[in-house]
């Protein structure tokens, strides 16, 4: 994608980040043509979660290559929320695309799943178990603690609700047994994918690609990644131009993943997309602290906090970006 040059101080704002949504849904959509032709697919297969990257890409993938060679899949478990299912049928039904439920909580059960998260929680509270929920908070790197602080917050069948700092061994635990949700959910679509000779669409954004907001070999694995050019602001964007409805348009981003309603910003990002969007920009394109924060309303403080925290988590998460590690090239001609 071209974006402009780096603004000036006056004219950088949210305005910056716009494109122009035809010409990027064509651009898209020919280079989605391409890469299945290389990889000789006839179609593409996804999971729709009723967020807005999912429904923008499932738009993107019918303008590619029509809705007849487009499969989704409704992945459900024990924890999710109804919503996300009833939003995702609503976007099947308004591309017409073949749609099929896979539920994932028998299988997630058997592999204790939730038996090994609520090990862990019970390290912190031992109570803990039926009529309770839980979800993972981070701390706001505004507030200068770092963005590595991790705490449990529980709520009781009463609706109680106590919050915990985690030791690294419950933390790394509790996201352990939780990944497996989406790791579980890539081995449904690449069976369907296999068996449909399809490719498997990922759907991370930019500042999700970026910041390593996935779970390796689980969400972050897929054949194409059409959108993880496009900052979120971009892509709800696009989702207006697409025709995306209006209510998953106007749903707040979450991960759906834990028992407690949990936003994105609350788990992992410290401001909401739209901000961090224009921190990540400014970031990228060499602005300085005092130039973003007027476009986000932040002093220069907060902003270098901002920055701090991206730059840890583009280290943290590395590896998530790397494929499987060789002692030596295995491509070069034996002699």
């Amino acid at each position: 994608m071209n974006l402009p040059p780096a603004p000036s101080l006056l004219a950088f704002s949210a305005a910056t980040l716009t494109i122009d949504n035809a010409a990027e849904t064509e651009r898209i959509v020919v280079e989605l043509r391409g890469q299945l032709r290389g990889m000789r697919k006839r179609g593409l297969v996804l999971g729709l979660s009723g967020g807005i990257d999912s429904s923008v890409s499932v738009a993107l993938a019918v303008r590619a290559v029509g809705s007849k060679n487009v499969f989704c899949l409704f992945m459900p478990e024990n924890d999710s929320d109804p919503e996300s299912l009833r939003l995702g049928r609503l976007v099947a039904d308004t591309f017409g695309i073949e749609a099929a439920v896979e539920d994932i909580g028998p299988t997630l059960q058997a592999m204790g799943c939730y038996e090994r998260r609520d090990g862990f929680i019970r390290e912190l509270v031992p109570a803990y178990g039926p009529g309770w929920a839980s979800k993972i908070v981070i701390a706001n790197s505004l507030s200068g603690d770092g963005y590595n602080i991790s705490y449990l917050v529980v709520q009781d069948p009463e609706g109680r609700q106590t919050k915990l700092r985690m030791p690294p061994a419950v933390y790394l635990g509790i996201v352990a047994a939780t990944n497996m949700k989406q790791r579980t959910r890539k081995q449904i679509e690449y069976y369907h994918a296999d068996r449909l000779n399809f490719a498997v669409l990922g759907t991370p954004n930019r500042l999700e690609y970026d910041q390593g907001f996935f779970v390796k070999n689980g969400d972050g694995a897929a054949d194409v990644k059409p959108i993880a050019h496009l900052y979120k602001s971009q892509v709800y964007a696009l989702a207006a131009h697409l025709g995306i409805p209006e209510e998953i348009r106007r749903r707040p981003p979450t991960t759906d993943t834990y028992t407690l309603e949990q936003t994105q910003e609350e788990f992992y990002f410290s401001l909401p997309y739209d901000r961090m969007d224009l921190c990540l920009y400014g970031l990228n394109h060499g602005l300085t602290a005092e130039e973003v924060g007027t476009a986000t309303q932040l002093t220069a403080v907060e902003v270098e906090r901002v920055w701090a925290d991206i730059a840890a988590k583009r280290k943290a998460t590395r590896y998530l970006h790397l494929g499987p590690q060789l002692v030596r090239p295995v491509d070069e001609i034996a002699h």
